[in-house]
This record gives C-alpha cells, sequence and structure tokens, in this order.
C-alpha cells in the first residue's frame, strides 16, 4: 500500500463515512484493539463507531470463542450488536469484502434494517462463495450465481447479541 494511504482512511474516510465494513484485520487497525473474541470484537466495532460511522460490519471475522470451522460477520449500529455464522469454506477468492460491503448496502436500503441486512448478506455471500468453489475459481461466480443473491438458498439467521 502506497504511504499515506492507511492514514488517509482512518484519518479521513472512516470518519466521513455512514457505513464502514471491515475485516477483522482492518478493524484491529483502525481502532488499536486485538480482536481475539467475542467480547474483544463487540469492543473494537464500538471503537470504530466512534471514529464516526454509525454502522460497523466487520467482515471475515474469526475468533477463539466461536464454534470451529465456522466464519461470521458482526454488525454493530445504534441500534444494537448482531451475529451471523456461516460454514468456512476453504476458497480464497477475489473481490468478497467488495461484494460483501455492496450487498449489505443494499439490503439496508431495501429498509429491512442491520439484523435482516446482516442476515441476508451472509446467506448470499456464502451462497457466491460455495458456487465460486464448484466451479474451482478465484473470481467469484457471481453471475451463476445471481439467483442466490436475490434470494439465497439457505438463510442464516442473525442473533441479537446486545
Amino acid at each position: 500500500m502506497r504511504p499515506g494511504i492507511p492514514e488517509f482512511i482512518k484519518g479521513v474516510a472512516v470518519p466521513a463515512a455512514d457505513i464502514v465494513t471491515p475485516n477483522r484485520f482492518e478493524l484491529e487497525f483502525l481502532t488499536g484493539v486485538q480482536v481475539r473474541d467475542l467480547n474483544s470484537a463487540l469492543g473494537a466495532a464500538g471503537e470504530a463507531r466512534k471514529l464516526g460511522p454509525e454502522t460497523v460490519l466487520t467482515t471475515s471475522l474469526r475468533r477463539n470463542d466461536a464454534a470451529a470451522g465456522t466464519i461470521e460477520m458482526l454488525t454493530v449500529s445504534g441500534e444494537g450488536a448482531w451475529l451471523v455464522g456461516t460454514p468456512l469454506l476453504e476458497i480464497e477468492v477475489n473481490g468478497a469484502g467488495d461484494a460483501t460491503a455492496a450487498l449489505f448496502l443494499a439490503y439496508l436500503l431495501r429498509g429491512g434494517g442491520p439484523a435482516e441486512a446482516l442476515s441476508m448478506t451472509a446467506s448470499a455471500v456464502h451462497a457466491v462463495l460455495e458456487e465460486t468453489y464448484g466451479v474451482g475459481s478465484r473470481e467469484m461466480a457471481l453471475v451463476p450465481a445471481q439467483e442466490s443473491i436475490v434470494d439465497p438458498p439457505r438463510l442464516f439467521e442473525a442473533r441479537r447479541i446486545r
């Protein structure tokens, strides 16, 4: 990354944002809080909200006190906090974070609130990743999985934790 970019993101972009969607590593960078368990993840998301955004969606959350074989997303806003987990797929793809951010915003704009947006986002992303895994690609199989974005075949419920 070019010099000055991380500082710009933390000092200018994040304070101007309504929603941020950091992965665990990015959340730790933004807040200086090491995310190891649910309490530290909640604390870090709260610290990120203090930087300016109303809503923090932590993606690719892997923590010591989670169920084995899962990956999670955590949303924290002024309305509360919700957590959703999906089975961990052994796949690395290009663009998953961007797709997650776009889907979360789209589901929020549909008016369902943070819990529904989180549930739909996790469900759709998991379905796309399953399709991508099935075709053996590092590029997300968005077109073959487009119906799963609209109507995910498996719904992962977000549970309120605060």
